[in-house]
């Protein structure tokens, strides 16, 4: 393979080394920042045996070229182009430039939640374990497996207590990651979390049942009040606390001298924030966050299948714009508070979405006659069942059009079957087939049937639509070879 002609074409198809304004790669894709993405010749790209897909997402134009070959053609490309060896990270703040406020306040959510998912879903499914261990008349009637097995008692309990772990402690985590995403110091983030489920306070989720027996605990400083309550599963409090931290850490940073920086700035860094976090942020933002959760669980409860529906249909486009990465944040807070919200039903709705993506690819394998399409179909349709959907509908679907067609048709009565029978996740993972760990026990087979019905729609629209424009094409070289 000559990786140096592969980059030269994949360069002019870009639009030339003018076009590039900055350039990486991670495993399999090139990740590009262009200066005009219309200028992008997508037929070329489509034509090259190498490109196994293309799909522009947060600023970066990115080509699939796969492990192994995209770091030889990078290197030519590099060279080409005139650009300096640039990470992923140099290549996404170069990309952040170009977006638009909304895109700039989803991808800072995505960078704040992103790097905590892993512990989040690591949680989650030893939650998901727990529940299977613990939920009756799941494999004996009235009973548990523990009730069946009272020598398992302590293993659920310590699974338990492992996989509550990150949703107790989740405002350390938020604050670390929020801070270093403000600019501060990640580890004043981290204390800050510490300082707001530390023991000392009422447990946050105590504190509705305190208001109601009006026993909820004060500081008493000079005449004021100040509520000695936790935020445990918050969000949007550590959030608004992690903000304010690093904008008074680095403004001290400029004002004390560096001869007591080291001193004074962590000082009064925590100090301040912590004072204006029991005052005034944490209780507005709790409130907030409170309604926020209200509000989204009265729309679901509200709305039914048709709001199922609706939500089904505009995954996947919502996917395409990356706004699916401002969920991340919704869907931490239901996690939190599952036994109020019972869940997050945006879990199984994009494992609807993913599973359709899938069942779509794979009939894409079965009709299509394209060699190089079906290479891409048949392992990016697997992937997607498996819950990564990028090689599917950026490298087949969307490039083919009628397969997304039906697959978002797929996800949409697929995602009206589990909201009628309130299907939620109690963890996060892998949205799709891996994903039934994450249900609720009492869901399961709700959630299966909801998949299979997901994948037989998308499968059967996207071959039907196959075949309507397989007609459409022979019709069209009739008609021309008739003229």
């Amino acid at each position: 393979m000559d990786h140096k002609k592969i980059a030269r074409e994949v360069l002019d198809a870009i639009g030339g080394k003018e076009n590039v304004s900055a350039a990486a790669h991670c495993a399999t894709r090139l990740r590009l920042v262009l200066e005009d993405e219309s200028a992008v010749n997508q037929s070329a790209l489509d034509n090259m045996d190498v490109v196994k897909g293309t799909f522009s997402t947060g600023g970066q134009f990115q080509i699939i070229l796969g492990s192994g070959t995209v770091n030889e053609v990078y290197k030519h490309l590099a060279e080409m182009s005139d650009q300096t060896e640039m990470s992923t990270s140099d290549v996404k703040d170069a990309a952040t430039k170009k977006l638009n406020p909304i895109q700039q306040f989803v991808k800072m959510l995505s960078d704040i939640f992103v790097p905590i998912i892993p512990a989040i879903v690591a949680g989650g499914l030893l939650m998901g374990i727990n529940n299977v261990l613990t939920a009756p008349d799941l494999f004996f009637e009235g009973k548990s497996l523990v009730d069946a097995n009272p020598e398992m008692a302590d293993l659920a309990a310590l699974i338990n207590t492992f996989a509550n772990a990150a949703f107790v402690f989740l405002p350390i985590l938020i604050g670390f990651s929020a801070t270093k995403r403000f600019g501060g110091n990640p580890f004043l983030g981290a204390t800050l979390g510490m300082l707001m489920v530390h023991p000392d306070l009422l447990n946050g989720y105590g504190y509705g049942a305190a208001v109601l027996n009006n026993e909820v605990p004060v500081w008493n400083i000079f005449g004021l009040e100040i509520e000695k309550v936790g935020y445990q599963g918050s969000v949007l409090p550590v959030l608004a606390a992690s903000f304010i931290l690093a904008k008074i850490e680095t403004s001290l940073r400029k004002v004390v001298p560096s001869a007591l920086d080291n001193l004074l700035t962590p000082l009064f860094s925590i100090f301040i924030t912590g004072i204006l976090t029991f005052t005034l942020v944490g209780p507005l933002t709790r409130s907030a966050g409170n309604l926020l959760t209200d509000g989204i669980v009265w729309l679901y409860d509200t709305t039914g299948v048709v709001g199922g529906i609706i939500f089904g249909l505009a995954y996947a486009p919502i996917v395409i714009t990356g706004m699916h990465h401002s969920f991340i944040a919704v869907e931490t807070q239901l996690l939190a508070d599952v036994v109020k919200t019972g869940g997050s039903f945006i879990f199984v709705i994009a494992a609807m979405s993913n599973i359709a993506q899938g069942a779509a690819t794979l009939a894409v394998l079965k009709t299509t006659k394209n060699g190089k399409i079906k290479g891409t179909a048949s392992a990016a349709g697997i992937s997607a069942l498996l819950g990564i959907t990028e090689p599917a509908m950026f490298g087949v679907n969307l490039k083919l059009r009628y397969p997304f067609i039906g697959a978002i048709i797929g996800s949409a009565v697929g995602s009206g079957f589990v909201t009628l029978f309130k299907v939620k996740a109690t963890a996060l993972g892998a949205a799709g087939i891996p994903g039934i760990i994450s249900i609720r026990p009492d869901t399961i087979i709700s959630y299966i049937i909801g998949m299979a019905i997901a994948f037989v729609v998308a499968f059967i629209v996207t071959i039907v639509l196959a075949k309507r424009d397989e007609k459409k094409a022979v019709k069209q070289a009739s008609d021309q070879a008739a003229a």
